[in-house]
């Protein structure tokens, strides 16, 4: 399997003129490659991938107009194209029903004003030096901040620049799986905004996992700083400067908040023979204005995912239950379905049984249930509900445990 390893990078001040250089040459390059997609399908031509890339690169460096992409390493070009091709691939996939998930739109051109500019290059296009150092076509030997070894050679390394100013690079490479010993242990995890999940294993056991809130700490002295932005003059170095000092402090939430989606999704993984997990409709969460923020703060999508990969590369397995069960208002006991569940009740008694249940403790353990039930006697195929009952607010576009 594969897996990518960054690192940042710190270029001298002419290596970052040609990093620029070679940003700003890849994106013309993807932009006439969409271009010249475009333009062929409107003629009714149809254009393989090497005609394209003859067209885009090639040709262009005879014409005056073009001729500075010749400065830059042409590999970076080359897989420049071979991105807008698999972008364009993945929209007609996407809309002929071939692509699995979310629709995919038409590839939009990429703009000089994006915050967040990048190349790649494959195994001719860089070099690892003995002394450590990394060695990019057209751009030399870059000092890199090595955290930690490299588990194999990399295929491809992706050069990029962040918003707050800083590089990086990101090595594709292949790791062996390492399983973990087995163990006699399923869990189900509700995920929430208050706790970002509640556990609940096959041994009673309940585990609540803290949602530390990354963007709701900084969100005070974000305020001030945009508040700072918007008395600069537009297009003028202050307003740069302000500009930068956003994004350094988005920067600080987003790697504070990958980190500790590393390290709780691992130890479900490493506790837990099976995970159960409710497959939300996250997007259409995030349209609810009054919660969007907050769970665009937790992160779940990503932390699922995070899920999914160390459970594939430690022989664990991760299983999805269907959306539409009605997980907070169904008794874990004796399976009473409420007719309503409002999110402000956390707390709730089962007319059926008596039984007290935690709003969220409880959906984890139907979850579990579910998940269990799915995989022994569905074989995890997907089930549509009955026209008309969707039940509750896991139909709707309100998380199950807020």
């Amino acid at each position: 399997m594969q897996a990518r390893y960054r690192y940042r990078i710190e270029p001298t001040d002419a290596q970052r003129s040609m990093l620029a250089r070679t940003f700003g040459c890849a994106r013309v390059v993807f932009n006439d490659a969409i271009r010249c997609r475009d333009d062929a399908w409107r003629a009714g031509e149809k254009l393989s991938p090497t005609e394209v890339q003859r067209r885009v690169i090639t040709e262009a460096k005879t014409r005056e107009v073009r001729a500075w992409l010749g400065e830059v390493a042409s590999v970076a070009l080359v897989q420049s194209v071979r991105d807008a091709h698999r972008a364009f691939a993945n929209f007609v996939d996407s809309v002929k029903g071939r692509r699995r998930g979310r629709k995919v739109g038409r590839p939009r051109f990429k703009s000089r004003k994006d915050n967040r500019q990048s190349f790649r290059l494959t195994r001719n296009g860089f070099t690892l030096r003995p002394d450590g150092a990394l060695y990019l076509a057209k751009v030399g030997d870059v000092r890199v901040r090595w955290s930690r070894d490299l588990p194999s050679e990399p295929s491809s390394v992706t050069v990029i620049r962040e918003p707050d100013g800083h590089y990086y690079v990101s090595f594709v490479v292949g790791v062996e799986p390492s399983p973990l010993p087995s163990v006699e242990r399923e869990a189900g995890v509700d995920l929430g905004i208050t706790r970002l999940a509640t556990v609940v294993d096959t041994s009673g056991r309940r585990t609540d996992v803290a949602n530390p809130r990354h963007l709701a700490r900084k969100q005070r002295k974000l305020a001030r700083l945009e508040r700072e932005k918007a008395r600069r003059t537009k297009g003028g170095a202050n307003r740069a400067k302000t500009r930068r000092k956003v994004a350094v402090q988005h920067g600080k939430v987003a790697r504070a908040r990958r980190d500790y989606h590393h390290k709780q999704a691992l130890t479900l993984v490493r506790e837990n023979q099976t995970v159960h997990v409710e497959d939300l409709n996250i997007a259409g969460m995030v349209h609810n204005r009054r919660l969007a923020r907050a769970i665009s703060d937790a992160g779940w999508g990503r932390f699922v995912r995070l899920l999914e990969e160390k459970a594939e590369r430690h022989s664990r397995t991760v299983m999805k239950v269907s959306r539409w069960l009605p997980s907070s208002k169904t008794c874990s006991h004796c399976g009473h379905v409420m007719h309503d569940m409002p999110l402000k009740i956390r707390t709730w008694v089962c007319p059926g049984c008596g039984g007290t249940h935690d709003r969220d403790a409880n959906a984890a353990r139907n979850i579990l249930a579910a998940g269990q039930a799915e995989r022994l006697n569905a074989r995890g195929a997907h089930v549509r509900p009955p026209s008309g009952e969707a039940m509750g607010e896991e139909a709707g576009t309100t998380p199950d445990a807020a």
